[in-house]
Order: structure tokens, then C-alpha cells, then sequence
């Protein structure tokens, strides 16, 4: 992938990130969501990871924000009130963010591997197999319990939304 490409991608899935926590719109804030999940997936596809590219695009991009946005409608949620941000508030907001941000660049300076080539892939290299091999004979029961976790998340939404009938 051309570098052009990658700068394009990283920079819409961080800007659809940050709209995702700027929104005050519940579906608004999901929609950006979803734009940086595919973001984040162009970037899988230029590491030549196609499988969890497109399991990203599938699973995430797809069922799980429908079910987010299923929550969202169900739950009937408005957009938060403007709140009035007092100066302290703000000022150590952006003092903080000024020290996240100068510790992740003195982090990325002193890494000088990240300046190496990545070895190119085994031309027999089948992630999908690895995956689903690797997926089922060493972490079936965290799948298991995953998959049972998210069946009563959505029951519990179901009844914690059901609204009594006068």
C-alpha cells in the first residue's frame, strides 16, 4: 500500500474516532463508529490480513453496530444536554492531553524497530485456516462464553426496554 493510502486511512479512522466521542447524538456516534471500524479494516487489507479485514467489516462494522444501533432505537435515547465546561475543567483537559500526547511521541522516538521492513509473508500463508484452527482447539470456551455473554446482553435489553402496556 502506498504510504499516501495508508496516511488516508489512519487519518479517517482517527477523525471518525474522535467524532464518535464528540457526537452527542447516541446514532451519529455509532455511524462514525462504524466509518472508523472500515478505516481500520483498509488497514488490515494493506497488511495483507484479508481475513480479519473483512471479519472486522462483517462482525464489527456490520452485526455489532446494527445491534448497537438496535440498543440506541430500542432504548429511545436523546441527545445529552450542552453542559456549561468551567475553565479549571478545561485546562487540566488539555493539560492532560498535552502529556498523553508528549509521552506517545518520546515512546515512538526511542522505538527504533518500527523503522525496520516487515519480512514479506510465506506465499502458502492461509490466515483463515490458522485462524479457525487456532479458534477452536485452543480458545473454544472463551468463544463459547463469548457467544453466551452476548445472547444475554440482548435478552436483558429486550426485557429491560419492554414497556408496560396501561
Amino acid at each position: 500500500m502506498s504510504p499516501i493510502l495508508f496516511w488516508i486511512f489512519t487519518a479517517l479512522m482517527l477523525g471518525f474516532g474522535a467524532a464518535t466521542l464528540i457526537n452527542r447524538n447516541p446514532v451519529a456516534s455509532a455511524l462514525s463508529l462504524v466509518v472508523s471500524l472500515l478505516g481500520l479494516s483498509a488497514l488490515f487489507f494493506s497488511l495483507d490480513a484479508y481475513f480479519i479485514g473483512v471479519i472486522q467489516i462483517l462482525v464489527y462494522a456490520g452485526a455489532v453496530m446494527v445491534l448497537f444501533l438496535f440498543i440506541i432505537m430500542l432504548l429511545d435515547l436523546k441527545a445529552e444536554q450542552r453542559r456549561q465546561l468551567s475553565l479549571p475543567v478545561l485546562l487540566g483537559g488539555a493539560a492532560v492531553t498535552a502529556l498523553f500526547v508528549t509521552q506517545i511521541v518520546l515512546v515512538v522516538r526511542s522505538f527504533h524497530a518500527g523503522n525496520q521492513s516487515f519480512p514479506p509473508l510465506a506465499s502458502k500463508f492461509d490466515d483463515a485456516s490458522n485462524i479457525g484452527n487456532m479458534l477452536f482447539s485452543h480458545y473454544n470456551l472463551p468463544f463459547q462464553v463469548i457467544g453466551v455473554l452476548i445472547l444475554v446482553a440482548s435478552i436483558g435489553v429486550v426485557v429491560l426496554s419492554k414497556r408496560e402496556l396501561n
